[in-house]
């Protein structure tokens, strides 16, 4: 058996062993590591249900979150989630506190691991951006029956993780990054990512790239997966991808993934808590283990995270002792077992090579608000959202009526994205949420006339409206979309 580098410090790790089979699955990745002399020692943290039902709503603790922050490096098992109702993810709660903003999936065909794809060759790897888009939790009930969901990106959201990706691409020698988007709907928030993805690409010359609709690219990872190498996306996106990426090679047991950002790192295995089967000792640890030896590549212990990975290689390809998920029904052995069979292959080289790693080098992103100011910004009107139960002829009537004698003019009202008046011919269902644009007379410098917050009380005064949008222009170009339909 090959012993960790002595020349490598041990690292400190806050462990969040986690719910369900997290603590089963935690405990065989920890034996594993003793085992190899892995250079890491543990802090054990809590967070998830236990935090939950303690009152903590984050479902992380003040001491878990300062664990983290000393030791810039946790491993973390599987955390419930309340779903549709109640209490923040604590999975979320960690990302974006740490700012965790690279969200890592190497997706890769393991051996004795048998699916549909078997000898595609598959090997891949998923940067999904991890804090932005509509992972930012910004939500609204707008009427009783219509809620909201804001898709927020940044240019500088964009760039780090497109940077974090060609870098990635680098230290793991690959050649070729597809950049995977909705720019052909969402042409500000979407199309962002994909102007941005063409900026940065010519710093890097020597990495092939390409550009490709995200509904194509799962429809490609289905037909040819083989010839994805890194793909960058959205946070949304980015999540739907990768959980279809890891069911082409065997699906979220085996999945591990990486949260990176400029402060800390953490890595944890994709699968639920599986509670129907947590305590039970039947749990397949390979995720966690496979996340923890993308850990020790990250602290630069290459050597002892190849050691164990090809332990782990020939125990997947012997097939002997698997736990039930891999094996054939009724054949399956428990957790213990599966561990004891990895330690007793440490040493040993499997016919699948682990790939050649590289330290991952992110770029340094100053500690100050992002801002850039346009060399011209006009003001050319405002959306004004209103609840409604008017017909849309009744009340484009109303508020020509109520914008008389102001700077403003009511130019349409929309239903859910469509234009209802001026009627345009179509046939659309309409909701209590309309849409109702308002553009100035004359185009103003900077935020515009006071007429704005006149006309805004007008309306207060016989209209129900929940949010308002200024109507922008920077640098000659509309910072606005218009409604399907609109002439």
């Amino acid at each position: 058996m090959n012993a960790a580098s002595p020349a490598l410090a041990k690292t400190r790790v806050t462990a969040l062993p986690g719910d369900g089979i997290g603590p089963e699955v935690f405990d065989a990745t920890r034996r594993i590591f003793e085992a190899a002399n892995a250079p890491v020692e543990w802090d054990i943290a809590e967070a998830g249900a236990a935090a939950f039902r303690k009152g903590i709503a984050s479902g992380a603790p003040r001491e878990t979150l300062d664990s983290i922050a000393r030791n810039r490096i946790a491993l973390k098992g599987p955390l419930e989630t309340p779903v549709g109702h109640g209490n923040k993810s604590a999975n979320v709660t960690l990302r974006k506190h740490f700012e965790l903003y690279a969200n890592i999936r190497p997706v890769r065909e393991l051996p004795g691991v048998k699916t549909p794809f078997t000898g595609r060759g598959i090997d891949m790897v998923i940067v999904r951006e991890n804090v932005e888009d509509v992972y930012a939790g910004i939500e609204h009930m707008q009427t009783p029956d219509v809620a909201q969901c804001l898709k927020l990106m940044t240019r500088p959201g964009c760039e780090r993780i497109i940077r974090a990706a060609f870098g990635l691409a680098q230290a793991e020698d690959r050649r070729k990054l597809t950049c995977a988007t909705k720019a052909n709907i969402m042409k500000l928030t979407e199309g962002m990512m994909k102007r941005v993805f063409e900026a940065v690409g010519p710093d890097y010359p020597d990495i092939a790239q390409d550009h490709i609709i995200i509904d194509n690219c799962a429809h490609q990872l289905v037909i040819a997966p083989e010839q994805f190498d890194v793909i960058v996306t959205s946070n949304m996106n980015g999540d739907i991808i990768s959980d279809l990426a890891a069911g082409l090679v065997g699906g979220l047991g085996i999945a591990p993934s990486s949260n990176v950002g400029d402060h800390a790192a953490i890595f944890e295995a994709v699968h639920g808590s599986a509670p129907t089967i947590a305590g039970k000792g039947l749990a397949n640890p390979t995720a966690l283990l496979s996340a923890a030896i993308m850990m020790l590549r990250h602290i630069g212990a290459f050597e002892t995270a190849e050691t164990i990975e090809q332990a782990l290689f020939i125990t997947l390809a012997e097939g002997e002792n698997l736990t039930g998920d891999l094996s054939p029904r009724g054949h399956g052995v428990g957790t213990d077992k599966f561990v004891g069979q990895v330690i007793e292959n440490l040493g040993r080289t499997s016919n699948l090579p682990s790939r050649a790693y590289r330290p991952l080098t992110l770029k340094a992103w100053p500690d100050r608000t992002a801002h850039t100011e346009p060399a011209s910004r006009e003001l050319l009107g405002v959306d004004i959202f209103l609840e409604s139960s008017l017909s849309a002829a009744e009340l484009g009537a109303s508020l020509t009526a109520i914008a008389e004698g102001s700077a403003l003019r009511l130019d349409s009202i929309s239903n859910r994205g469509v234009q209802v008046w001026p009627a345009t011919g179509g046939s659309t269902f309409l909701v209590d949420h309309f849409d109702c644009r308002f553009m100035l007379k004359e185009p103003a410098a900077g935020n515009g006339p006071q007429g704005i917050s006149d006309l805004v009380k007008a309306i207060g005064q016989k209209h129900s409206w929940m949010h308002v949008e200024k109507l922008q222009r920077f640098d000659g170009k509309d910072a606005f979309e218009r409604p399907q339909g609109e002439s």
